[in-house]
């Protein structure tokens, strides 16, 4: 454990490097010593409302700040080209690094990225932020105690209502499933095989709406459907996990978790508080960064740290696969996916 504050700097000022800039900035055991954005404004603003130095070029940043933590919040091609270089610059200065999800949209640079912080012996984490909750870490709990025993299936929704049209054909798939992959992979560990459907919605050039299903490597199986189509109302999210003694259902992130166990007609609840409960989306940020940032703090190992940069490269392999089978209309195993 260290007995000052750790360091950080952010590179990418948009509006989520904004929200990373202001959890540093909140949070007793970080401080936020730089921000950078290759957009002059950005970087300006950035500065000056955290009240801390701007820079136009991250190496120049992380050279004079030398943080012990880096956030990459750019974003690029299918919202996440441009998260390659700056993170290897920040390993490169010795810096771990919280990199915004999709980890790349290239599983190649995702996979140099998660190894050159393994040959270095630095934490890379993905912002996984949905799990990062206290409904999601008691459903866990529920699961870890065997109260839903050996699994049988893992049935998964996510929507959010986009109307407008990205660059990709892909971005849907690419930018939003990295979360309910990995809430599938928190509860149900590494997917082995995927058969992926999708739509294109009325008006759309982009695979809008999608149905894949799952065989997990344990066996079980599993069904995600997500889509940029729905307009945004309550809820946006549902897993469902169930096995022989039971099923768990996890709500929209911190709204709600109910275990169901099999044969007794009392379920058991957990529903986030009124007071001291989650107010907003800006908080599974902040539980995210500051779990991460409390990690670094105590000393924790790379292998050790939750919502890993491998844990986000391994569900963006999963999606990957998913875009193949979808293109072939067959299924694909998920390791067989390099590129």
């Amino acid at each position: 454990m260290m007995d000052k504050k750790l360091r950080a700097c952010v590179i990418g000022m948009g509006p989520i490097g904004n929200i990373h800039s202001e959890c540093y900035s909140k949070l007793p055991n970080v401080e936020l010593v730089g921000v950078c954005d290759i957009i002059p404004e950005r970087a300006i603003n950035g500065g000056k409302r955290f009240n801390v130095p701007y820079y136009l070029n991250c190496d120049t940043m992380l050279r004079e700040l030398k943080p012990d933590i880096t956030s990459i919040c750019t974003g690029g091609y299918e919202y996440s080209s441009d998260h390659f270089e700056p993170c290897i610059i920040a390993l490169e200065h010795g810096s771990h690094v919280l990199c915004e999800k999709p980890i790349s949209n290239s599983i190649k640079h995702g996979q140099i990225m998660v190894d050159t912080a393994k040959e270095k012996g630095l934490c890379l984490g993905v912002n996984l932020n949905h799990r990062f909750t206290p409904a999601a870490r008691q459903a866990k709990k529920w699961q870890e105690e065997g109260r839903i025993g050996d699994l049988l299936f893992c049935n998964m929704a996510l929507w959010i209502g986009k109307p407008q049209d990205f660059e990709s054909p892909y971005y849907h798939l690419k930018a939003l499933n990295p979360h309910s992959v990995d809430i599938m992979r928190y509860f149900c560990g590494d997917i082995d095989e995927v058969h992926c459907y999708a739509m294109k919605a009325p008006g759309r050039s982009i695979w809008s709406t999608a149905s894949v299903n799952i065989k997990f490597a344990n066996g079980a199986v599993g069904h995600l459907t997500s889509s940029y189509d729905i307009a945004r109302g309550h809820p946006m999210e549902r897993c469902e996990v169930a096995g022989v003694k039971g099923r768990l259902v996890f709500e929209d992130m911190w709204r709600e978790a109910v275990l169901y166990p099999a044969g007794n007609p009392l379920k058991e609840v957990y529903t986030n508080p009124v007071f001291g409960g989650f107010e907003s989306f800006f908080d599974t940020f902040k539980d995210r960064i500051g779990s991460f940032v409390n990690q670094i703090y105590d000393g924790a190992k790379p292998e050790e740290i939750d919502g890993s940069g491998e844990a986000g490269l391994e569900a963006s392999r999963v999606i990957h696969a998913a875009i193949k089978s979808l293109e072939l209309n067959m299924p694909v195993k998920v390791k067989s996916i390099t590129e």
